[in-house]
């Protein structure tokens, strides 16, 4: 690695010249500069036609307003975006994120993952990434409708079930995917699968809300498969407590593992006895319901709170972050190392820092980036995508095991890339470079450079 950092240093700096202040897009490009300079310096094609600086640059970028009205009848504006990243695989594909933190950088470096992710599931389906500033928490039902079908109004005209395909993501659930369906349709005048994610009454597909949790649960079984052991037993701590959290949690519970955290930007919940299925029921119900705090599973439970403070010092075997960005940093890493962790699995999207990164691959611990063990959720975005296609359902079963199948096939991929003896595989570099010769071979076979 050494005698190509300062290749990587200069490839790092020409960029961050172009996308000056976007701190999370040059993290996420740094990150995977690390393993793809290396790997590329000797294969002309790739070095010779700057096919990861094209790759860099997205396509094309949208930003417009989104006035609405709120209940009081007063106009409220927000900034809406869609990041188009790469099509060479397949038309774009990447949820939509309501949330406060929303930038342009933000989205570029989710688009930026999205594009290896998306590589990595073998299905067609090409980078990109979108949202808005607009906060849902705390808005009525009629406000989130009212910004929705705004919203939708203006991205309707650069999307289309051939062209850019959004899902959901942070803050943007069952009922704002419902709201922008409805105003897409009215709009173009035509029912046709341009988002996933959708309700399994209008052409979305079983698994889907479980898909994320769910795929990175079964990647971490390929992980402990390869090294000979188990979920059974495991003590394991989850950050989040929304859609991924919960269903990570669910399929921990169901491999025999004790979940003992969860968390939201209030603090977290530290569970001795273990998150058990009625527990967690009441998790779904208070978050995806009522919407409220995970301090009120405390007081119900009688679970330690943690006032303003993430999970991490906590004692445990594995742990799953599934919360945002950056949440679990080198402070954190060093707290889980020194308590014996054995691995951390990546549910949301770069949830570590590269210092922390690093620091897990320095001590050879089993760790998994998001681009890998997170795909589940956009790979059953393509399996939601086929079936609309096709005008027809699969069983929960089917789409179940389509969805083992894939995070098994990404696992064999990043060993294939990433082994570096018989113990150890570098999860970073072995999915990093399988995304990244499918997507460039397609490139260059398109003369897109």
């Amino acid at each position: 690695m050494s005698s190509h950092s300062n290749d990587i240093s200069q490839f790092v700096d020409h960029i961050a010249k172009k996308n000056p202040n976007e701190s999370e897009f040059l993290q996420a490009v740094e990150e995977v500069a690390e393993t793809i300079i290396p790997f590329i310096a000797d294969k002309p094609k790739y070095k010779d036609s700057n096919i990861l600086e094209t790759m860099c640059e997205p396509e094309r970028v949208f930003m417009f307003r989104v006035p609405w009205l709120n209940d009081k009848g007063e106009v409220n504006i927000n900034r809406g975006y869609r990041v188009q990243m790469n099509s060479a695989i397949g038309p774009y594909k990447g949820g939509l994120r309501f949330h406060p933190s929303v930038n342009l950088s933000i989205l570029k470096f989710l688009a930026f993952e999205q594009t290896f992710k998306n590589s990595l599931t073998t299905l067609p389906m090409g980078g990109g990434k979108g949202g808005s500033d607009f906060d849902p928490k705390g808005k009525s039902d009629n406000e989130v409708m009212r910004f929705c079908q705004s919203f939708m109004t203006e991205l309707s005209k650069y999307i289309g079930q051939f062209t850019d395909v959004p899902a959901g993501d942070i803050g943007v659930g069952g009922r704002e995917i419902g709201y922008m369906f409805g105003q897409y349709k009215r709009v173009q005048g035509e029912f046709t699968g341009v988002l996933t994610g959708k309700g399994l009454e209008y052409g979305g597909s079983l698994i889907r809300p479980e898909a994320t949790g769910y795929g990175c649960v079964y990647f971490s079984k390929e992980v402990l498969n390869f090294r000979n052991d188990s979920l059974e037993n495991k003590t394991v701590i989850v950050s989040g407590s929304g859609n991924v959290a919960q269903f990570t949690v669910e399929k921990l519970l169901q491999n025999g593992a004790k979940v003992v955290s969860m968390s939201d930007s209030g603090g977290t919940i530290y569970d001795k006895e273990g998150i058990n299925e009625e527990k967690l029921a009441f998790v779904k119900e208070l978050k995806n319901v009522k919407r409220g705090r995970i301090k009120e599973y405390a007081d119900k439970f009688n679970a330690e709170y943690h006032e303003g403070k993430t999970p991490w010092d906590i004692e445990c075997d594995l742990a799953y972050p599934c919360a945002t960005q950056n949440e679990l940093q080198v402070e954190d890493a060093k707290s889980l190392q020194k308590n014996g962790c054995l691995g951390v699995f990546e549910g949301a999207n770069m949830p570590c820092t590269a210092d922390a990164i690093e620091l897990f691959r320095e001590h050879k611990m089993m760790f998994s980036p998001g681009k890998a063990s997170n795909a589940g959720g956009v790979a059953t975005s393509g399996l939601e995508m086929s079936q609309n296609s096709l005008r027809l359902s699969w069983t929960r079963e089917e789409v179940d095991e389509k969805l083992k199948g894939i995070m098994k096939d990404i696992h064999e991929n990043c060993v294939n890339h990433g082994k570096v003896d018989k113990e150890f595989v570098d999860y970073v570099k072995g999915a990093n470079i399988a995304g990244f010769v499918k997507v460039a071979d397609a490139m260059l076979a398109q003369g897109c450079v």
